[in-house]
């Protein structure tokens, strides 16, 4: 379902959109607890020393928190492991919608970049590694015992149909460019995805350009992987038992300004190969020394056949890097 609030009392700025409660918004940590971004004490107590309206100086700090750390993000997950205590979602799109599924779009003119609430299928609506006519499989959480509590199960799917697959993420990717890359036929399509994912991400793209890379478009190779996709790569020794892929917080990238399909000659050598996915894991370094809640792995591919040299980038909370990385 794609819920757009047409019929909605439109507010006047970000500002009041938010100031109209009070929020508190996080990402689930490994133990699927919630870690709430609140603003911090020293800005607040800042404004108000100054005689700066505190609940303007609040909401703003409020917005900065729900675009991210990069300040790229365009969509907020809201589950029951996600916390929001947000009026502003009721207001706008009714009582329910904080527990009925689908992508809630809030109006241009109530937020001062794009943003949508995307509310999760709770996971226990997988039926025989199923929903509908999707497949799914089993995590491995489902199967035996969990290596660690980073394994547990997903909270719930993200509902992508054929009409809302376009629906910005952020400001350089859609849901569509994380969707598992089998059952094109079959909607809707059931999605895992992180935020901090995302983010990361974003801040790579900024590190890099900053950094005198130019990265017009960063594409993804690989995204979430449903478990029974991911099983057929296991059996012919592709892809981990345990892969990241399947908890919606890695993806494998390369960058790909002119559209070939292919990483493009990053370290200016006039060839494309390992050394320029190694850049993308410099900017992986240099982005987890600045965010170091935003850990994970990174590993870098050489080319076959089949593709080119790429980066795998996650946040599965922890460091470790292969692949020479």
């Amino acid at each position: 379902m794609h819920f757009i609030a047409s019929r909605a009392r439109v507010l006047p700025c970000a500002l009041g959109f938010l100031a109209l409660g009070a929020v508190t918004f996080g990402a689930a940590t490994a133990a699927g607890s919630a870690a709430p971004i609140a603003a911090p004490r020293d800005a607040v107590a800042t404004s108000a020393a100054t005689g700066t309206d505190v609940g303007a100086a609040r909401s703003t700090l409020i917005a900065d928190s729900l675009y991210g750390r990069s300040g790229k993000l365009r969509a907020r997950v809201v589950s029951s492991r996600r916390v929001i205590q947000l009026p502003i979602l009721a207001q706008l799109f009714g009582d329910s919608a904080a527990h009925r599924p689908g992508i809630y779009i809030v109006p241009d003119s109530a937020a001062a970049r794009p943003l949508a609430f995307i509310t999760l299928l709770p996971f226990g609506e997988k039926k025989a590694g199923r929903i509908g006519s999707y497949r799914l499989g089993f995590w491995p959480g489902e199967r035996r015992g969990l290596r660690s509590s980073t394994y547990v199960n997903p909270e719930g799917f993200i509902r992508v149909t054929a009409e809302n697959q376009h629906t910005p993420v952020s400001e350089h990717f859609r849901l569509s460019d994380f969707l598992t890359h089998d059952q094109q036929d079959v909607w809707p399509k059931y999605l895992v995805l992180r935020e901090d994912l995302i983010d990361k991400l974003e801040l790579m793209i900024d590190d890099l350009n900053a950094h005198g890379v130019l990265v017009e478009h960063l594409s993804v190779m690989s995204g979430f992987r449903t478990p029974q996709y991911n099983q057929q790569g296991v059996r012919r020794g592709g892809r981990a038992r345990d892969s990241r892929h399947q908890f919606g917080d890695a993806a494998d990238v390369y960058v790909d300004n002119d559209g070939d399909g292919r990483m493009d000659d990053l370290n200016g050598d006039r060839r494309v190969d390992h050394r320029d996915a190694q850049v993308l894991i410099d900017a992986v370094e240099r982005v987890e020394a600045a965010h170091p809640d935003l850990v994970g792995g990174a590993g870098r591919y050489r080319a076959n056949r089949a593709h080119g040299p790429f980066a795998h980038i996650d946040v599965r909370g922890q460091r470790a890097r292969w692949g020479n990385a």
